[in-house]
């Protein structure tokens, strides 16, 4: 592949023939079709700008029909690029466990939570981000769909589009289990550790998150907020740094 290397093997998902590939080409090929929309959506502003102006006896007119054409072709602009933005984990322009992991720590750690990040139990699974603290423990994995597939729950069965979640749901919770069993062997503290899946991409239900099957998905914006909504005390100070050493000794970084 031109500009790509001889000794690193392409990614098949994001090189020419993908989904990802031809979403990107679809969406620069449709810059044209998005700014002639803009300009008849900026039009209306104008014209109801004007309208407004008019009917509550404001000046300059023509000042408040631009203003408010101005605001609706950034506005517009703003949902585009936001939506676009919002494929960049799915299309592997970023990656899911550092947008995830940062907006953890920035949230948690004054909170008195521990983050630890890549973490595996040796020659078994692994996770993106362990989180220790006063609610309690979560290991929480980043995924990405395309956009256009729908993430749902139904009769408790979580499904992607027609297809079932079973098999994303099932090793995560699997390895929960398989990291509460450690850590409360390890430490003597009886632990229960909850699973949750970052979704980077797809179409989630209003809310922005799902359970079915034993975990819960949600928008990685979402993340922190769902663990701090946890206010009940289980683990006071000392716990929490017993399990956090424990963790780092012997869950081998990923």
């Amino acid at each position: 592949m031109p500009g790509g290397s001889i000794y690193v093997q392409q990614d098949a998902k994001y090189a020419g023939s993908s989904p990802q590939w031809y979403y990107e080409k679809f969406w620069r090929e449709a810059a044209k079709s998005r700014q002639r929309s803009r300009m008849i959506k900026a039009a209306v502003g104008f014209v109801a700008g004007i309208g407004l102006a008019l009917r509550f006896g404001l000046d300059p007119v023509p000042l408040y029909g631009l203003a408010l054409a101005g605001v609706v072709a950034a506005a517009d602009w703003w949902w585009a690029w936001n939506s676009f933005r919002a494929t960049a984990v799915w299309r592997g322009r970023r990656r899911g466990e550092v947008i995830t992991g940062r907006l953890l720590r920035r949230s948690l750690r004054r909170r008195g939570y521990k983050v630890l990040d890549g973490r595996a139990i040796r020659g078994q699974a692994s996770i993106d981000h362990l989180v220790i603290g006063p609610g309690g423990v979560w290991i929480v994995d980043n995924e990405s769909w395309s956009p256009d597939v729908e993430i749902a729950a139904y009769a408790g069965r979580l499904f992607f589009g027609e297809k079932y979640g079973t098999s994303v749901a099932k090793p995560l919770v699997d390895t929960a289990d398989a990291f509460a069993e450690m850590l409360t062997r390890e430490t003597g503290i009886a632990v229960t550790i909850t699973p949750l899946l970052a979704a980077h991409s797809g179409s989630l239900p209003r809310g922005g998150s799902v359970t079915a099957e034993g975990l819960t998905l949600l928008k990685p914006r979402l993340v922190a907020r769902r663990i701090r909504a946890a206010r009940e005390v289980v683990l006071d100070d000392a716990q929490i740094e017993l399990l956090a050493r424990t963790a780092a000794r012997e869950l081998q970084r990923s």
